[in-house]
């Protein structure tokens, strides 16, 4: 019980630091200055011809002189109309500047080989990632040039949301469960950027330097493990002193697909965890393993009480703590991002989510994972 009240009170610091950090990045909006930087979009893809039509038309949307940006599709062995779909679409938009590579596989990360690809034939300076099943919003390469203008960073981490059906209604309980986790996490990211501890960003809209890309090396040394383009990258730019922020901008807001069952995000969740052993930030594996340590001790808590080992006391006080400083910071993100009639299934989740989140630790440990139809080991 002594240990678990360390870990408890390990965790609660956690979350007032994570809030505090929160509140530390003032929000940002583009005041439409001079379009001066330049921009190649890099966005791999497999197997994506159902999810590429809706990225498309949000490309042709943008915001932006065509002469300052361009887009790069990397494709990755895709077995779909995928190519087909990009290829029609460069005809129709010939104002775009567009080119289709194909992935020069080097490596076990099959997304790394495919941005090292076009970051060798990029054209500006600056690279802007982003996934096929991802929605960009008009004034997103407007409000990156904005900051850049005003700020002298070598990444950028942007916010990412979740799209689906349900956004302008009722979520499905399961939708409502993956988007608060979604919301938590975007939250925690972007607070350890507000205490200067980052260590979590998305590479669905993610801004860096190439010149600071070629500089660390790229994802060399990192190669090995499939995910992880984003966190390491990040690492890698916070060993080497370079200036890295959160940008903290509804007109930069990417909405990414949801997954399409439990089980997919389960997959997806595992992929995500099983890169945690190879941080090389001490911030981050404090993090992860206080949150791994607070839902575990939780579920055991609870056993050990109903099982009268242990008075339910202190576990119950634990559990409201916990619930409370989370709702917090969730709350925190979900006025953000203008989603807060999610937090109405915040009460359910919460008692799902330590047997979610311990699930997914321990998964990813003791077995591989399945991305984009290819089975990788943890």
């Amino acid at each position: 019980m002594i240990i678990f009240i360390f870990i408890s009170i390990a965790y609660l610091i956690l979350m007032i630091a994570l809030i505090y950090g929160w509140q530390q990045i003032p929000e940002f909006s583009p005041d439409f200055s001079p379009a001066e930087t330049g921009f190649s979009i890099i966005i791999p893809f497999r197997n994506e011809a159902e999810n590429l039509p809706v990225l498309l038309d949000s490309l042709a949307k943008l915001q932006y002189p065509f002469e300052k940006f361009e887009i790069l599709f990397v494709n990755d062995a895709s077995e779909d109309d995928s190519v087909k779909i990009c290829r029609e679409f460069q005809q129709q938009h010939p104002q775009l500047s567009l080119k289709i590579l194909e992935n020069n596989r080097q490596s076990n990360s099959p997304k790394k080989d495919a941005i090292t690809t076009a970051i060798e034939q990029a054209e500006f300076e600056y690279i802007l990632t982003t996934d096929a099943d991802c929605i960009m919003p008009k004034l997103w390469l407007q409000t990156f040039n904005d900051f850049v203008q005003k700020n002298d960073y070598s990444l950028i981490a942007g916010p990412v949301s979740l799209y689906s059906p349900f956004q302008k209604g009722k979520a499905k309980p399961f939708r409502a469960f993956e988007e608060l986790d979604v919301l938590s996490l975007q939250a925690a990211g972007a607070g350890a950027f507000g205490i200067g501890q980052p260590f979590m960003c998305n590479g669905a809209n993610l801004c860096y330097s190439k010149k600071a890309f070629l500089a660390v090396d790229g994802f060399s040394g990192n190669d090995k493990i499939a995910s992880g383009d984003d966190v390491f990258l990040l690492q890698k730019f916070q060993q080497k002193e370079y200036r890295t922020a959160f940008l903290k901008s509804r007109d930069a807001i990417v909405q990414t697909k949801p997954q399409e069952n439990f089980y997919a995000l389960i997959s997806q969740r595992v992929r995500w965890a099983a890169k945690a052993p190879a941080y090389t930030s001490l911030f981050s594996k404090f993090a992860g393993a206080i949150v791994l340590l607070m839902n575990a001790g939780l579920l055991l808590g609870a056993i050990l009480a109903l099982m009268e080992i242990w008075n339910y006391y202190p576990v119950l006080i634990i559990f409201l703590l916990k619930f409370n400083f989370d709702f917090a910071l969730l709350y925190l993100s979900a006025k953000f991002f203008k989603r807060e009639q999610v937090l109405r299934s915040y009460f359910w989740s919460s008692m799902a989510y330590p047997f979610f989140s311990t699930y997914v630790a321990l998964k990813s440990l003791v077995s591989g994972y399945e991305w984009k139809g290819r089975k990788f080991r943890s």
